[in-house]
């Protein structure tokens, strides 16, 4: 099957055998419920684990081997979810057992109620890049197309219903409920866009562009009236 890369799905291949990842709204749900998918979000963006990979590849342009012998051991890995949500993630989006290419959690022997992390072929840091990238097209979405003011709220939220999205597809589009559960927020929004290409108003950016340079023209009448 060859993935759709623009709505977000992609193909991995480990030896003989080919995972195929769908972000779709139905494989957003297989995470948890809806506020275990933002969570889910939030590990695997904003925990230790990421943000050290990030710095890595800035300094070193990958993550060497010293720090990915790191973030195996025990002390570092009771104090990240990155690993979990990852793994929760790549699952969830792929209808295959992908345990031989991204590993498990086992039981640690010395920290009773600990779980360590016991590597699949796949390294730690694609892992985290694909599950990153899986859950921004599943809940977010990555299509560019313009984003009124009006609908930017600026306001944070702590669950994802992708059941909502999933009546709005099959109300907006006429599709069946197994054709809109298989949608990526990215598909989502490309249909939007092309079906109400005429939406009238600013972007964020338009609007902020606007209003700074009504008040640079008011300045200067006021400043020759003076």
């Amino acid at each position: 099957m060859t993935p759709m890369k623009e709505i977000g799905e992609c193909l991995v291949t480990a030896g003989d055998n080919d995972y195929f990842f769908r972000p779709s709204f139905v494989n957003m749900m297989r995470i948890g419920e809806p506020q275990q998918i933002v969570q889910a979000f939030y590990d695997l963006h904003g925990g230790d684990m990421t943000e050290l990979f990030r710095r890595a590849i800035e300094v070193y342009g990958l993550v060497p081997g010293w720090i990915y012998e790191l973030v195996l051991k025990p002390h570092f890995q009771a104090n990240t979810n990155a690993i979990s949500a990852a793994m929760d993630v790549m699952q969830a989006c792929c209808d295959a057992d992908i345990t031989r290419l991204i590993g498990c959690l086992v039981q640690s022997k010395k920290n009773e109620g600990a779980l360590l992390y016991r590597p699949g072929v796949m390294p730690l840091e694609d892992m985290i890049v694909i599950a990153q990238s899986l859950i921004t097209h599943g809940i977010i979405g990555k299509a560019k197309v313009r984003q009124l003011q009006r609908h930017d709220t600026g306001k944070t939220t702590t669950e994802f219903s992708a059941f909502e999205y999933i009546s709005a597809a099959r109300n907006h589009f006429n599709m069946s409920r197994s054709e809109a559960e298989q949608l990526s927020m990215t598909e989502f929004q490309l249909l939007i866009a092309a079906k109400y290409p005429e939406q009238k108003g600013y972007t964020r950016q338009e609007y902020d562009s606007e209003s700074d340079a009504f008040f640079a023209r008011r300045a200067r009448r006021l400043a020759k009236s003076a």
